[in-house]
Formats: C-alpha cells, structure tokens, sequence
C-alpha cells in the first residue's frame, strides 16, 4: 500500500508495535524443552489479548499462529511437537493484521549455549538489515536492497538465500511491490515512492543460497548443513529516513 494519510500511519504503527512485542514475548519465554507448539500458543494468545489475528492463519490458512523455525529450517516452520534443544538456533517470524492494517516481522537467535558463530551470523544479519533500511528512502531503485544484500553478505563473509524475498505489504500480507530480490537485478527499474510500505527481510546463510519446501507444503529448509538467518521490519518510505512500524 501507499500511506495516504495520518491514520494509515498510527494504523500501521499500532499493528506493527503488537508485532514486535509478541515477538518480544515469545523470545522471552522461550525454554529449553517446550516445544515449537507451546511457543507458537504464547504468540497466538498475545495477539488475541492485543484484538490483533494472526495474517498468515487469516490469509493462507496457515496451520499455526506465527511461524517458527529451527536450525535447518528458515522460513515458514510449523509450529508443532518438536522440542527446542540447547544451541538450537529459532528463527521466529510474526505477521498479524488489526484494523485493516498488517505488520511482519522476524528474529533469528540461537539458544545458550550457543556457538559465537550463531551469535555473530545473527547478529551481522540484523545489522544487514539495518544498513539496508537506513539507506532507503523516496527516488533510490528497489534494486538497491538487492545490491546491498548482496554486498553486505559478502564483505561477511556469508551467502544470500536467493528464492526469499522482500515484499509490499499494508493493506493485506502480500502486496506490491512483490518480489523485492535479495540480489542485485538490473533489470528491475522500479522506484521507492514516499508513502510505500514494504518489508526488508535478508536471509544469510553461512553456505546455501537457496531453500527448498518440505512435503508440510509450507517449511524452507536449506539442502545442505548450513545455517540461515533473518531478521526482518516493515517500514514506511519518506523523502528521509524510513519509519520502522514494527519497533517496540
């Protein structure tokens, strides 16, 4: 969507900070020996109490109230009767819709006792996704997230799952502008305008560039040993700095 006005703002803010405060909650709670299901209804219930529902239920029908992931899973997980495990890495990705107005939101970290190397792919994944967001704004090419990605990844050190992307968002979950690639495309001409809302989400992994869906229909998982992170805001183009909705 296209913010047209102050209350498209709040709007916006109000659903994205309920976003961002479930997935505070949930990383807060989150024990060694619950499982991914129990995780899952401590989100599920946040969101209820906040009058927020779950996007991906309301939209895709999605058998779960947020989607979380583990270690070789990236993306989309099913919450379920897996149980967390010592230096397990999670990845929780939160997307809920209030008053017409949706918000998403992701966050990878590794559980203690955790390898320094979880820590610093997570870390440096995040801090991707900051230089990413600080740089946009009204006139810079939609290829600039591509291009920055893929240059941030590599002076790291990592690699870009190419085959998950960015995208619009606001009025519904998915929405132009659709397909934000992960990689620089010189053949994407489109322009960020001022009021644009879109999500910025890298995926970097320390070997696979791509992942491949389960039978379950919905979980990505990378094809090989390697581990992947995300982080992920919704933001707001202006003709300055972005405005991140899904801030606490």
């Amino acid at each position: 969507m296209t913010v047209g006005s102050q209350n498209d703002i709040d709007g916006l803010k109000k659903i994205g900070k309920i976003v961002a405060m479930t997935i505070d909650e949930m990383k807060r709670q989150t024990r060694v020996g619950m499982t991914t299901k129990e995780l899952d209804e401590i989100g599920g219930e946040f969101l209820r109490r906040h009058g927020a529902v779950s996007a991906p239920k309301k939209t895709y029908n999605f058998p779960g109230d947020t989607c979380i992931s583990i270690n070789r899973e990236v993306a989309h997980g099913i919450p379920g009767n897996r149980i967390i495990q010592p230096g397990d890495l999670i990845n929780i990705d939160v997307s809920a819709e209030l008053g017409g107005y949706y918000a998403d939101a992701g966050h990878s970290f590794p559980i203690a006792p955790y390898k320094p190397s979880l820590m610093r792919l997570c870390q440096y994944t995040h801090n991707t996704m900051m230089k990413v967001i600080s740089s946009l704004k009204h006139g810079v090419r939609l290829n600039e997230v591509g291009r920055m990605i893929e240059s941030e990844a590599k002076k790291g050190g990592y690699h870009v799952i190419q085959n998950l992307c960015s995208h619009g968002i606001g009025k519904s979950l998915h929405e132009a502008p659709t397909e934000i690639l992960p990689v620089y495309n010189k053949h994407d001409k489109r322009v960020l305008k001022e009021g644009m809302v879109i999500t910025i989400e890298p995926f970097l992994s320390t070997g696979a560039e791509y992942v491949v869906e389960q039978s379950d229909g919905w979980t990505m998982r990378v094809p090989d040993n390697s581990f992947a992170a995300q982080h992920e805001h919704t933001i707001i183009i202006t003709k300055n700095q972005p405005i991140i909705v899904t801030a606490v």
